[in-house]
């Protein structure tokens, strides 16, 4: 299987890091890595911009893409990864969505911080922003400076409310694949156990995932979500974080502005949004 990964770059370790996680996650799988960065963040900090500094910004820009491929095809033993860099005048959201389109990506990895290096919110400013806007494609976030390891344990937190649609599941069925690793499906119990819609969505689940490796857990009800979560992670060893962004979903709870910085949800690890 053939993946195309985009992988947005405002030339910091922290981008550049999760550029490394995404090599090597890859490692054995045939992938086109398209290096994507949007001149508008660094011209939008600057007033009465010349066509003369554009253009300076553009090379610069260019010069530090083609440093960062040749950096990619060092850390890269694979000689089936193929690497294409694009440069964008176009706001950082809108250059995503665009090249998703073109390029019929399969998945987008970044770092958690972005430009603004926002270490108080629930992840940088811009990657916030991209997890609300992009729903044609998953994106994994990776810590900075996480070290790669194969991610044999998924946890998947669900509450069961709302049924899941095979398709949607691609994302986190294709990620398994990769180490034959295995699901685990959470669920923090805000009652002593589930009702009848919820059990009926946890037998669909099941079902989606009959050919794969997995464990279904279930968390009583002691603190924040993203404590428990938290928690699991810890508790069950657990290497990539898989959520569904749906309505309503945790992950549109912990995104919206005024709860970004009392959530205090910073998993350590990968953490998979899978749009709905």
């Amino acid at each position: 299987m053939k993946k195309d990964i985009l992988l947005p770059t405002d030339f910091s370790d922290n981008a550049w890091s999760a550029f490394v996680y995404a090599l090597k996650l890859y490692g054995q799988i045939e992938c086109k890595f398209y290096i994507l960065h949007s001149t508008q963040m660094k011209l939008s900090t600057m007033s009465n911009i010349s066509n003369k500094l554009m253009e300076v910004v553009s090379q610069n820009a260019i010069k530090e893409l083609k440093e960062i491929e040749g950096m990619a095809k060092t850390v890269s033993a694979n000689a089936n990864h193929e690497f294409e860099i694009i440069l964008s005048s176009n706001d950082l959201k809108d250059a995503i969505e665009s090249t998703i389109h073109k390029y019929q990506i399969d998945l987008v990895v970044m770092g958690t911080t972005g430009a603004t290096g926002a270490k108080e919110f629930f992840y940088g400013s811009n990657t916030v922003r991209i997890i609300k806007k992009i729903k044609s494609c998953p994106v994994l976030i990776v810590p900075d400076e996480f070290d790669f390891v194969e991610p044999k344990q998924i946890a998947f937190p669900t509450d069961y409310s709302r049924v899941y649609d095979y398709k949607e599941l691609n994302p986190l069925r294709d990620l398994a694949d990769l180490y034959n690793s295995k699901i685990m499906p959470v669920c923090i119990l805000s009652k002593e156990k589930l009702n009848g819609i919820q059990e009926f969505n946890m037998m669909k689940l099941e079902s989606h995932l009959r050919n794969y490796n997995t464990s279904f857990h279930f968390m009583p009800n002691y603190a924040q979500k993203s404590i428990e979560i938290n928690d699991f992670i810890e508790i069950a060893e657990i290497n990539i974080l898989a959520m569904v962004n749906y309505k309503h979903s945790f992950i549109e709870y912990i995104i919206k502005e005024p709860v970004i910085k009392k959530i205090g949800f910073h998993p350590l690890i990968p953490f998979l949004v899978i749009p709905a």
